[in-house]
């Protein structure tokens, strides 16, 4: 089955260039010129894949983005001119899976894509998706986070990263490790990723339990430290 993919741009060059390189590529697409519209076309279309511009009439990106993590895991890729940093790290705190600027060359954009969904699919591998240590659960098949009894509403890519490192308790992973294996090796992005996922952990974590903790291990990367593994 051809894979769907919901375009939400005002631009109608950007957005008729996507659509092209998409429908080449197999994808059926669907286009939305503002963020009102994408949220409607999102619910009738469901489709797999959403590239979300920020600057968007009736709703931005960022309004967009909040209501699709509400609804579910569906990647999203933020495209957007903006190239700051703080736009960066805003959007994959909020739960986006890749971020691209504008300009960008037509074929990064198609490999970032077929990035994100191959890890997006990953996770229904795996074997063993739910960890509980003290006062903590981590179900990768509800993509919930339960912190002393209370569900805490996490993005998906820092349930998947908590989760990695839970796994593997006491064991020290790289930055580059990480990248590699939660984010997967062909991810374009830099270090810097990793540490705004542990810091926005660490804000929903610390303090909970004095049985286990996200650790720092300083000159080589993160750990999920548990007394009792």
């Amino acid at each position: 089955m051809n894979k769907k993919a919901l375009i939400v741009e005002d631009d109608g060059n950007i957005a008729e260039l996507l659509r092209l390189y998409l429908e080449k590529d197999g994808f059926t697409v669907q286009r939305a010129a503002d963020g009102g519209e994408g949220l409607e076309l999102f619910r009738s279309f469901s489709p797999d894949l959403v590239l979300l511009d920020i600057m968007l009439p009736v709703l931005d990106g960022w309004s967009v983005l909040r209501e699709l993590r509400r609804a579910g895991n569906t990647p999203v890729i933020m495209l957007t001119a903006k190239s700051e940093t703080p736009d960066k790290i805003s959007g994959l705190e909020m739960g986006a899976d890749d971020y691209i600027t504008k300009p960008f060359e037509p074929r990064e954009l198609m490999a970032r894509i077929h990035a994100v969904l191959r890890r997006s699919a990953e996770p229904e591998a795996r074997h063993s998706r739910r960890l509980e240590y003290d006062k903590l659960v981590i179900d990768l098949d509800s993509y919930e986070l339960v912190v002393d009894g209370r569900r805490v509403d996490t993005p998906p890519k820092e349930l998947e990263l908590l989760f990695h490192l839970a796994s593997s308790p006491n064991r020290v992973f790289t930055r580059n490790q990480l990248l590699d294996e939660v984010w997967g090796f062909d991810y374009f992005g830099d270090s810097r990723t990793v540490d705004v996922h542990i810091k926005r952990l660490r804000e929903k974590l610390e303090g909970v339990s004095e049985r286990w903790s996200v650790k720092t291990v300083w000159g080589v990367g993160y750990k999920f430290e548990a007394l009792d593994a």
